[in-house]
This record gives C-alpha cells, structure tokens and sequence, in this order.
C-alpha cells in the first residue's frame, strides 16, 4: 500500500532488489514486477470494481517520485467521477477507506 495514497487502494509494486534505474532491472525481475502488477490488477477488481487504472513509475526526483533511490510501480484504481490527480496537484487528501482496511481486503485476494 501507499504511504500517501492517491486515492483508496493506490498501492505499489516494488522489485525484491533495490534498485533506482528502470534499465537495470533484469528480465526475470521485470517479468516478476509486471505478473505481481496483473495480479494486483485482478485483486482490484474483485475487491473494488474500479472502473479503469493507473498504472505508473515516477522515475527520479524531477518526475515526481517519493523514494527516487527505489523503483517502484503505482497501482491506482479509477472510478468515473473520482477525484482525478487533484490531490497531488493540489496537496491534498481524499481517501474515501481506511489504508488498513484497504490492505486486508487485497491481502486476502493476493494471498490464496
């Protein structure tokens, strides 16, 4: 899960190998990173029934990224009408579920 989630079950995918290039990551790991991110994706939408996705990496400081010293992809699900990307832009919070509540349900999904 997010730390400062874009909205309700915004969560991240992070390479087990710490690592900050996009293209330094090996084939195995990006085959591992994007099958974890399908598998997220599915989890979702049983849980939540998004409408759409966000999926993204914010690679180094100027691109917006938290950790620029850890690659990670964001998960977001979308629903028609949410609140877009104005609480990044605009610095501030709409989370709509409890980040513990969010991380249970997924953890059931991914866990089977």
């Amino acid at each position: 899960m997010n730390k400062y989630p874009y909205n309700s079950g915004h969560t991240l995918v992070v390479p087990l190998r710490h690592i900050s290039n996009f293209e330094d990551l090996e084939s195995d790991e990006l085959t591992s990173i994007m099958l974890t991110v399908q598998e997220v994706i599915t989890a979702m939408k049983q849980a939540f029934n998004p409408h759409g996705f966000n999926v993204g990496i914010n690679i180094g400081t100027s691109a917006g990224a938290g950790l620029p010293g850890h690659l990670h992809f964001h998960i977001v699900p979308r629903w028609n009408g949410d609140s877009n990307f104005t609480a990044t832009i605009a610095d501030i919070k709409i989370v709509s579920s409890a980040i513990e509540d969010t991380r249970l349900q997924l953890s059931a999904l991914l866990n089977k």
